[in-house]
């Protein structure tokens, strides 16, 4: 009897010890994978689209293309102006263009790599630290244009919302491509560079309408064009609409799927709220089928 008690425990004990054998194995198997898990991230496609895509590219010199032949219309019509801010007798003023520099002029998606890649979130610090490394090149088509603009004698002006504190490392970024500078004139208008000077672009328009009569406009974003871009998606749309005889022709939009005032218009620009809210309310603002 007792041989056989002796047996049957030390069977129960290698079971045992098999079972949790077992167990640590299993639980090997279902965790290796999270250790090697890629990271989601919601702007991988987009900055992936941006950086590898030739059909980026191809959008990029499509717009520049098309801002060259509307220059040379421009250039021959002098009632021609892009500038809603453009009053008064401007047909005999000197030619200018504005462009927007992020993601119109200079291409940042190394900025938004670094974000996809460690799970981070635009904030000033980290921006600034970015763009005073100097590393943004140009989006396709976008020297062409400004250099065969100041061949034709055109004043290229650069309206950007980078801030003030910026602006050495931007002339850098600039003149290291041999972008038209201006010469004698400032014509890099940033953020805050006056106490007016806010996010909204208008004023700065302005600024330049008074001398220049401005041909086109250039940008990624709703407000390079217009000042009411926080409005709600219905709103927005309305905006575009009763500009429509301007789009493509005094106009020209670059894309950009990395962000913009577009990806903030689903959640009301509350930035205080939290990301599952935001992705919530952008989800919500899709239209997709029904399915089968």
């Amino acid at each position: 009897m007792q041989s056989t008690f002796k047996s049957s425990a030390k069977s129960l004990k290698t079971g045992l010890v098999s079972a949790a054998a077992m167990c640590a194995l299993m639980a090997g198997i279902q965790t290796a994978p999270a250790a090697d898990a890629v990271p989601q991230n919601d702007n991988l496609n987009a900055t992936l689209w941006t950086q590898t895509s030739v059909e980026f590219k191809a959008t990029a010199l499509t717009a520049y293309s098309l801002a060259t032949i509307m220059l040379d219309r421009a250039l021959a019509d002098k009632n021609w102006t892009a500038a809603t801010e453009q009053t008064g007798n401007y047909q005999n003023l000197p030619p200018a263009v504005i462009l927007d520099v992020d993601e119109t002029v200079l291409d940042n998606s190394g900025y938004q790599g670094w974000m996809v890649k460690n799970d981070k979130s635009f904030h000033p610090k980290t921006w600034a630290k970015f763009v005073n490394t100097i590393s943004s090149k140009p989006i396709p088509g976008s020297l062409e244009f400004t250099k065969y603009a100041d061949s034709k004698g055109v004043k290229v002006f650069y309206v950007s919302n980078r801030n003030t504190k910026l602006e050495e490392a931007t002339r850098k970024n600039l003149e290291a491509y041999g972008y038209p500078m201006g010469g004698n004139v400032d014509t890099v208008l940033l953020k805050r560079e006056r106490k007016e000077w806010g996010s909204k672009k208008g004023n700065r328009r302005e600024h330049v309408a008074k001398d220049y009569r401005i041909l086109l406009l250039l940008g990624d974003n709703f407000g390079d064009f217009v000042d009411n871009y926080k409005g709600t998606l219905t709103e927005r749309n309305n905006t575009l609409v009763s500009h429509a005889d301007k789009w493509g022709k005094s106009w020209i939009a670059v894309a950009n799927p990395t962000y913009g005032s577009w990806e903030s218009a689903p959640y009301g620009f509350n930035y205080k709220l939290s990301g599952d809210e935001k992705r919530k309310m952008k989800l919500d603002s899709v239209d997709a089928w029904s399915g089968e």
